[in-house]
């Protein structure tokens, strides 16, 4: 089932979806973007938004939750004929680094096959595709921000196969819109498969935490990736578009950011260059986005900084050991301020 603590969403003044872009399908729930989607649309449009999540994720259930593999053609097509989806928000892939160095046939399969085969279904609906992709399409081997016009390169099987799931989509849905987004600063379902549960998860259990000085990217909060996905859902946008925030941070300033919010032992966080981490999976570089393409097609910015309060971003490396007197970091300080967009929260 959902989870229990999962945040409540708030009334949006964001565009709705229009009749004739509903029923609508969300495709990978069970990752974070998916999962706050889920959430997010089902409570804005009652009854007219199904997830679809992996067969063997058993424990991911309730209302409006449909069991089926992205690369299930047969059950997916049921599916479209059942509920005659008007928009789909892709969200599915397998992002698990390591997984995919080590199998990549499955993160084809799931990364590429499952795109194949959506694109196949959703075409004879002629329903209205928007694809999130990612990031690490690109080495971060320069100073980042990365435009749409850069060439992709990725270092991963993981990248590798949403390059290719990308160029599927430029090259047979070319009404469909990509939009590549980096880390989405969410709840997740499982409790540690976002970067913020992740992170607690280790913090929480008194065990230590590694991450890397120079991969920098550029995270969202997925209050607003929620209202962007619907605009553009809403929209005929088109084409490729990055979707980043406006702020650049590390791994390791995400993880500073995590320890001291939450009030943790600052012990816990270790910080290293990418290059330490070992051949399996490689690291990326500075994958930042620069995202105002988008911003000129939409006419406004869609993204707050992540945190939105500039009181928690690092000014050093030591940053997230110097806390003032009075300041008391916690679990729900944490959740109002890195889970959910203050501007957005109830």
């Amino acid at each position: 089932m959902y989870r229990d603590d999962r945040p409540m969403e708030s009334v949006s003044t964001s565009t709705r979806l229009p009749d004739g872009r509903l029923p609508l399908l969300i495709t990978g729930i069970a990752g974070v973007a998916g999962y706050n989607a889920l959430a997010y649309f089902r409570a804005r449009h009652p009854g007219r938004v199904i997830g679809i999540r992996q067969r063997d994720n058993w424990r991911l259930a309730g209302e409006g939750i449909e069991v089926c593999n992205a690369e299930d053609y047969e059950t997916l097509a049921r599916l479209f004929e059942k509920h005659r989806f008007a928009a789909v928000l892709d969200c599915a892939g397998n992002c698990a680094l390591k997984s995919c160095e080590l199998d990549p046939a499955m993160a084809w399969r799931i990364n590429v096959d499952g795109v194949a085969n959506l694109l196949r279904v959703a075409g004879q609906e002629d329903a209205r595709i928007v694809h999130l992709s990612i990031d690490l399409v690109f080495s971060g081997a320069g100073d980042g921000g990365h435009t749409e016009d850069d060439p992709t390169d990725p270092v991963t099987v993981y990248g590798k196969t949403m390059v290719a799931a990308e160029e599927l989509l430029l090259s047979a849905a070319p009404h469909a819109c990509i939009l590549r987004i980096s880390l989405p600063m969410g709840v997740s379902f499982n409790g540690h498969a976002g970067a913020i549960d992740w992170i607690q998860s280790r913090f929480k259990k008194s065990r230590p935490a590694t991450l890397y000085f120079d991969e920098v990217r550029t995270p969202t909060y997925t209050d607003c990736l929620n209202e962007l996905c619907e605009a553009v859902l809403s929209s005929d946008l088109h084409g490729l578009y990055h979707a980043g925030g406006p702020r650049r941070l590390s791994l390791y300033q995400i993880a500073q950011i995590v320890n001291r919010v939450g009030g943790y032992d600052s012990d816990l966080l270790i910080g290293c260059p990418r290059l330490d981490a070992g051949p399996v999976p490689p690291r990326a570089g500075n994958v930042s986005m620069d995202s105002s393409k988008l911003e000129a097609a939409l006419g406004y910015a869609p993204f707050d900084p992540w945190p939105f309060d500039h009181r928690w971003v690092p000014t050093d490396r030591h940053w997230h050991r110097h806390r003032p007197s009075g300041e008391r970091g916690s679990s729900r300080l944490l959740a109002k301020a890195l889970y959910r967009n203050p501007t957005r929260a109830r």
